[in-house]
């Protein structure tokens, strides 16, 4: 894993555990310990699944640009199954509550893309390879 991987997933990591810390607080006070549960089950699983989409996109990154688009595009489908799954098997569940798990990974979801885009922003990676010559010009 890059330096700048490493620097993109930390900075959308904690303010992510930050911003799911209050919202399982908020959870515990607004629907009681069954709320803290779903919360905190919904901050760890947008942790985890995004974490490792970085990870899985920061590999493949090594190999070429074309795997790397098919990890993230990958990564991503396997989300939105699990997502799928989760919330299908535990759409009815009386463990947790489902409301406080729903609005905490779309509220951590929210906060961790915006929070990787800025820090991609700040990266400012090169796109292009300022020293490469370009073939046919006689160069």
């Amino acid at each position: 894993m890059q330096a700048n991987d490493v620097r993109v997933l930390k900075s959308a990591a904690l303010p992510t555990l930050a911003v799911g810390a209050v919202a399982v607080v908020v959870a515990l006070v607004v629907a009681g310990g069954k709320g803290a549960l779903g919360s905190a089950i919904g901050v760890l699983l947008v942790g985890a699944f995004f974490s490792v989409s970085v990870v899985a996109v920061s590999y493949a990154a090594k190999v070429s640009p074309q795997v790397m688009a098919m990890a993230a595009m990958g990564s991503y489908l396997v989300k939105v199954i699990v997502i799928m799954v989760m919330l299908a098997t535990f759409g009815d569940t009386t463990a947790w509550n489902p409301k406080a798990f729903a609005w905490s990974v779309v509220i951590c979801t929210i906060v961790w893309t915006a929070f990787e885009v800025r820090a991609f922003v700040k990266t400012k990676m090169l796109y292009v390879d300022p020293g490469a010559s370009v073939p046919g010009k006689g160069d």
